[in-house]
């Protein structure tokens, strides 16, 4: 096992950008595919291959890549390379008051744009959703947050992060993939 992480470091120091957009999108296709199996009882016949490539989609391209970006901005320019727990809060704060909302109403958006809907739908589903969506982050990610930014070194805060959110994403896969009214 120690020689799979060792593995994985030296991929993630040689390749951060891509192991964690990599990860991040396996992660969230994951999450989707938990969700549409254990949580929405769909059999391999029902089961939307397109939905999970959409997930994954999502995670390779914007929230791995963005995630990365974001804790190295929260730890150069908020927290000054800091980790006491004044310079933790101050990450959590923004982190929670400035990403998660607009990453929340970019997903939303982004996959109702990936399944081709109609901008009023799309609009519909967010002030269907999104508050719901947002007070179920408040009750998970502050917490995890606070683990993260205190207890795990930088290179693996997307991990970490993604390691929990495959719980969330199941939980965002299921309640976006209720029908547009």
């Amino acid at each position: 096992m120690s020689s799979i992480f060792r593995a994985y470091q030296r991929i993630l120091m040689k390749h951060p950008t891509k192991v964690q957009a990599l990860q991040t999108g396996v992660l969230m296709g994951a999450g989707d595919a938990v969700a549409q199996t254990l949580i929405e009882k769909r059999n391999f016949k029902e089961y939307d291959f397109v939905r999970t490539v959409r997930f994954f989609g999502i995670g390779f391209c914007i929230a791995g890549p963005g995630l990365k970006v974001w804790y190295g901005f929260l730890d150069k320019h908020i927290a000054k390379r800091k980790t006491g727990p004044t310079a933790v809060l101050k990450k959590v704060f923004v982190d929670q008051a400035v990403f998660a909302p607009s990453f929340l109403a970019c997903f939303v958006v982004l996959l109702g744009t990936l399944e081709m809907k109609p901008w009023n739908s799309i609009r519909e589903k967010l002030n269907r959703d999104y508050f719901d969506i947002l007070v179920s982050n408040y009750k998970v990610w502050p917490a995890v947050q606070l683990v993260n930014f205190y207890f795990v070194p930088l290179q693996y805060q997307v991990l970490f992060v993604q390691i929990v959110a495959l719980f969330w994403n199941t939980y965002l896969s299921w309640k976006t993939s209720k029908p547009f009214e």
